[in-house]
């Protein structure tokens, strides 16, 4: 196919967010909590396995009182802080107030890295003339990271899910994208790293093509082997 568009998950794709020991960390040092080593060890694997920081490993355990906002997380930013703040409180943290700032923390593009081909690969297909988007089920504002970055200028539209109230797999968030990059969606490539969320643009005529989620220095080449663009490869 001649490949007209590309459109872009942002988490686990073009970016990654930090570990989470560097998010509490960083979050802890910012309100001048001080706790003792072996206590932020206990607070950095619950809030792992609670599924806490956006972007990171999944929850081992959804609560029921949390399934239905979790389901639909994605659809607002008030769903989104609901669901990742509610599983963060099943963490007995020792100051009431971390709880929003590691929710904030993780909306800062200081918690966000590029992988290292993101910008030559963006780049490649911009000089080529090939329509770019991101597609992203999220539930803030992600174009301070792109900016902060100096990925922004590569990107011609963003679609965001809260922005739309619909989250992938569902195809209509693909539709719009594909409608704002001008393209038809035979014309058009979707790059992700989820099977289920990014392959729902397969139904509307995209074709998938999948990159793993793996931390940033373990993937320095994902998006460059994908084929995307001449002489990148």
């Amino acid at each position: 196919m001649q490949i007209k568009g590309v459109l872009f998950d942002f988490s686990g794709t073009l970016f990654r967010i930090e570990s989470v020991r560097s998010w509490l960390r960083a979050v802890l040092a910012e309100r001048e909590v001080t706790v003792a080593a072996a206590d932020f060890e206990r607070y950095a694997r619950a809030l792992e396995a609670a599924g806490a920081l956006p972007g990171g490993p999944p929850p081992q355990h959804v609560p029921a009182r949390l399934a239905s906002v979790w389901a639909t997380r994605d659809e607002s930013a008030e769903l989104h802080r609901e669901a990742y703040t509610g599983l963060a409180r099943q963490v007995a943290l020792p100051d009431p107030g971390l709880y929003d700032a590691l929710y904030e923390r993780h909306r800062s593009p200081a918690a966000w890295q590029p992988y290292p081909d993101a910008a030559e690969v963006l780049g490649a297909l911009r000089e080529s003339g090939t329509r770019i988007g991101v597609v992203s089920n999220i539930g803030w504002d992600l174009r301070p990271v792109f900016r902060a970055h100096g990925l922004d200028a590569l990107i011609d539209a963003y679609v965001l899910s809260y922005e739309h109230g619909v989250q992938k797999p569902d195809t209509r968030i693909f539709h719009t994208a594909c409608t704002l990059i001008g393209q038809d969606p035979a014309d058009v490539v979707m790059v992700g790293d989820e099977r289920r969320a990014d392959g729902g643009a397969a139904a509307l005529g995209c074709d998938v093509r999948f990159v793993q989620h793996l931390p940033v220095e373990e993937r320095p080449d994902g998006l460059r082997m994908l084929g995307l663009a001449p002489g990148v490869a």
